[in-house]
Formats: C-alpha cells, structure tokens, sequence
C-alpha cells in the first residue's frame, strides 16, 4: 500500500473536501521546494517514452494524459502538474470578472461510488489574474488549456462577449481553448448549448482566431440526439478542432450511497467512477458524427487505468482525469501510462 493511500488519502478524507484538496497541493509544492525535491518526484510520478507521444491540432504532447478543468482553476499549479507526470493540462474554467461561486460547503466525496459532487459556480479570480500567473511562469513547454466560461451574472444573451474577453486576454499563453457551456452549477449555462447561442458564442471566438489556435466544445452528458445532431453542425459551421467528452452528469443513478444522503447534498455534477458507462455511450454518438480529423478528448470516469485504455481505444484521443486522481492519488498517470505501454509492447 502506498503512502497515499496508508496516511495521506485516510487524513485528507477527513477534512472538508475543498480544504484538503488546498492542503493536499500545498504539501506537494512544499515537497518540490525542497534540494533534490523536483527530481525525486519526478523519478516516482514521471513516465517518458516516445511510443506515448502524440501529435494533434499541432501540438506535442508528451503523453495522452491530461489534468482536467476544475483542478486548478487560477493556473496556480502549472509548474507541478508535469512532475505527476501529466501530458498536458486544461486550467479553468476562468471567467473574465473574479466570482467566489457559489456558497460552501460546496464539493462532496461520494466514497462508496468513488466520486464526487461540486457545485463549485465558476469560482476563480477572474481571467487578468490568470494572465499574469501565464505571463510569468518559467517553462512553458508543457502543454495547457484554457477552459473559459462566463459570468454568472452575464445574461445569455450577451455570453458571446465573455468568452471572447478570455479568448482574447488568454490567447498567446496556452496552447488550445476549451468553451465551457456544459457546467450545471451556474443557472442557464446549459441553455447556451441550443444552436443560436452555441453559433453566436463560437462564431465570435473564431472570428479573432487570426493564428487558428486549436478550440474545442466540452458538452454536457445530459443531452438527447436532437441536441447532439444540432452542436455538430454548429462545429462544422465554425470550424472547430473538437470535443471534450463531457462535463459532469446532474443524473444520480445508479450509486451504492444512499437515496437520502445523496438528496441531503443537494445539487450539483457528478463526477468520477459512475460516468464510465454514460462516456461510451455518449462517445460513440459523438463519433459517428464528428468529422474526420477532429479530436475527441474524453472527460469523464475515468478512475482506473483500464478505463483510460478503454476510452483510447474507443475513439479518444486523449482522456483527462480529476476525480480519479483523488481517489487513486499521485502515482495515477503512471499507472495509466505503464498501462498503455504494456498494451503496445
């Protein structure tokens, strides 16, 4: 048993979730700031081969595995993520005024069914305060994201506005963009997935994109084909590289933890183990539509290192994990990534 899950993960567990997830990157930081620190981690966490490489969108990335949004939503640990042996991160989601979300406690651990129920809200220090940690970061060669979203007290209407201020603050610094318009925790973001809104919100991001960086679309879980068919042909209209596949589920079953515990709760999205099954069905939708060369990152259940192979090997591209990480602990890339140079040897 590792010393994760023997001390650190049983400690961390017992503390609010929000608060143990700041503890637990404040002592991997403290770790890393010590002689020899970097170097340790990184024989345990790191793991480079060139058979993981990857080449999509015009990027280079190291290895197929990615941090996903909601992690580190201010880019405050950009210079750790690579020493857990990431390939590349996806920070935010960032909106362009700070917002605290909404109130605490505001993220649940459903130990039981390995998962987790946030209803974060956007929380972040809004997108200059992101720019200026970007600006002055030191390496710059691993691979980032940026997931952007809007207000919460943006009307829809003129949500087009707010994504093309974090576009266009956010533009030279990160690698892709990912437009969030999936989250369920802010009220009627989800509604901007219907095809006027989706069209005037991407249309207006690609209308600056003068030097083509590569921006994909996160989609909800929660959708039917109709929906579906109407956000490809808004993709195909505005030129997009890809999806995310998908966002957390506001569906609760089914889960081992009770009916009345989870209704105590209350609402938010649902992440970790039980959207595994919900990915491959919504991927496979997503794939018979999507055009040739477009990339399928897949977000979403992915808490084991069998699953990420699963993922790859039916259609992503690439897979993102965070609940899984929680739950597994620092050594999690690894595992996946040993695991898929097992299957090519």
């Amino acid at each position: 048993m590792s010393m994760y899950e023997s001390i650190l993960k049983p400690y961390m567990f017992r503390r609010d979730a929000e608060e143990a997830h700041t503890k637990t990157m404040a002592l991997l930081r403290l770790a890393a700031s010590v002689p020899g620190g970097k170097a340790m981690l990184k024989r345990r966490f790191v793991l480079t081969d060139a058979r993981l490489e990857k080449t999509l969108m015009g990027i280079s990335f190291k290895n197929p595995v990615g941090l996903a949004a909601g992690f580190d939503k201010d880019g405050k640990y950009i210079d750790l993520l690579p020493l857990l042996g990431f390939g590349f991160a996806e920070i935010g989601t960032v909106t362009p005024r700070a917002q605290v979300g909404n109130p605490r406690p505001r993220l649940f651990r459903l130990e039981k069914d390995e998962a987790l129920i946030n209803r974060m809200g956007f929380n972040n220090e809004g997108v200059m305060a992101l720019k200026r940690r970007l600006e002055q970061r030191k390496d710059s060669r691993f691979v980032l994201g940026a997931n952007i979203g809007k207000n919460k007290d943006t009307a829809n209407d003129d949500a087009f506005k707010d994504y093309v201020i974090c576009f266009r603050e956010l533009r030279s610094l990160v690698n892709f963009f990912v437009i969030n318009v999936s989250s369920p925790n802010t009220p009627g973001l989800r509604e901007l997935q219907n095809k006027e809104s989706l069209r005037r919100i991407l249309g207006s991001v690609q209308s600056i994109n003068e030097s083509r960086i590569p921006v994909l679309l996160k989609i909800a879980p929660d959708m039917n084909l109709h929906l579906l068919d109407d956000i490809m042909e808004v993709l195909g209209e505005t030129q997009m590289d890809g999806i995310v596949c998908h966002n957390t589920t506001i569906r609760r079953a089914p889960l081992k933890t009770s009916a009345a515990d989870i209704e105590q709760l209350g609402a938010g999205g649902l992440s970790g183990r039980p959207l595994d099954a919900m990915f491959q069905n919504l991927l496979y939708e997503v794939d018979q539509r999507l055009p040739r060369g477009a990339v399928r990152i897949g977000s979403g259940g992915v808490h084991d290192a069998e699953t990420a192979l699963r993922k790859l090997k039916t259609g992503a591209d690439l897979v993102e994990v965070y609940t899984g990480l929680i739950y597994q602990g620092p050594g999690f890339v690894r595992q996946i990534l040993s695991r898929l140079l097992s299957e090519n040897t």
